[in-house]
């Protein structure tokens, strides 16, 4: 096996002429376009083909185990739900490549500027519900054969996302320079945060559930579409307010505070647990604060070890989220003291 480590263009197209040749899409008059890429570090190219429906092509690094990877048994895990997931195609391990059910371009964010109110009410009621599935057939289907089980957000990692946003976003895209003491004292309100949440039962969570992981894929060329979940490799345990978060408090959209209530208000009622909405809002919005500060350390990542300055236009309404719950509980008052320090935006 040829050991393909790279993503130079031509070894990359290279590999993909290969796919299609040995898979008889060449024969078939296939067109390659590449399409903009996520955070990791596969490519993606759609297959226009005449007179079928066009497929996408994830490209990674080098060689692949199909049967290995976590996106391969996550698919498997939300396709038995069933949830709606991409199609797996086919695939070539030597060549890096796995052949997707292409759902489009649309996404939730790019479609919410054209949806109208109602429109983009049933969308998030939509979202809303599949997260609602995730956990309940989730619980139903916990078995060691699927990876999300043996993993979870617990004390060490929850730490790691809160020393992340540290590191590259307060250290290294803003600059500040922070006392030991300082240092001490961040990371004793991040172990508070950390050794709460883990703590909180746990449930199946996609992990980075958010409007640019929702596509709206139409079944028919009449149809408005329904959302398809993407990106979901990362799988894994977590608290029940996790996904819900990322989805409500997303970087990538505002809601307004209504919104945001009545989608929780929805969420419990699927879950049958409306008499804890004042609870469930508290660890909804703990868990924020760390859902967002991680979020701002992956965007201080990408811009500065990344080169890549798509990230900075979506740090003002994380900061904003950030400021809101650190203003709205007397608990934060220490780390939103000791943030604010540095970060102008959360005075």
């Amino acid at each position: 096996m040829t050991d393909h480590r790279t993503t130079d263009p031509s070894d990359i197209r290279s590999r993909i002429d290969a796919y299609l040749s040995s898979t008889g899409l060449a024969a078939r008059d296939a067109r390659v376009v590449p399409l903009t890429g996520d955070a990791s570090d596969r490519r993606y190219f759609r297959v226009l083909l005449r007179d079928e429906p066009s497929q996408v092509l994830a490209v990674h690094p080098g060689p692949i185990d199909f049967n290995a990877l976590p996106f391969v048994n996550v698919a498997r895990l939300m396709s038995s739900m069933p949830v709606p997931v991409p199609g797996i195609l086919g695939h070539e391990d030597a060549l890096g490549i796995i052949a997707l059910q292409d759902l489009g371009d649309v996404t939730l964010q790019a479609h919410l500027g054209a949806a109208s109110a109602a429109e983009h009410n049933a969308l998030y009621r939509e979202a809303v519900a599949l997260i609602a599935t995730l956990q309940r057939r989730g619980a139903d289907l916990a078995s060691d054969e699927y990876l999300p089980y043996g993993i979870a957000f617990d004390v060490e990692k929850l730490t790691w996302e809160l020393q992340f946003f540290l590191k590259h976003f307060l250290e290294g895209y803003r600059g500040a320079t922070l006392t030991p003491a300082a240092r001490d004292a961040l990371s004793s309100e991040f172990a508070l945060i950390a050794g709460e949440l883990a703590a909180e039962p746990r449930v199946l969570c996609h992990r980075d559930y958010h409007s640019r992981n929702l596509m709206l894929f139409p079944a028919a060329a009449d149809d408005a579409g329904s959302l398809y979940i993407i990106d979901f490799q990362d799988a894994r345990m977590g608290p029940d307010t996790y996904d819900l978060v990322s989805l409500l408090r997303d970087s990538y959209v505002d809601l307004t505070e209504a919104q945001i209530e009545q989608l929780i208000a929805y969420f419990l009622a699927l879950k049958g647990d409306g008499a804890a909405a004042a609870e469930f809002r508290r660890r909804f919005d703990l868990m924020a604060v760390q859902r967002n500060l991680k979020a701002l350390g992956t965007f201080g990542f990408q811009t500065i070890s990344r080169a890549n300055t798509v990230y900075i236009q979506y740090i003002p309404r994380t900061l904003t989220y950030v400021r809101a719950n650190l203003q709205r509980y007397p608990r934060f008052a220490r780390l939103s003291e000791l943030l604010a320090e540095h970060l102008e935006e959360l005075r």
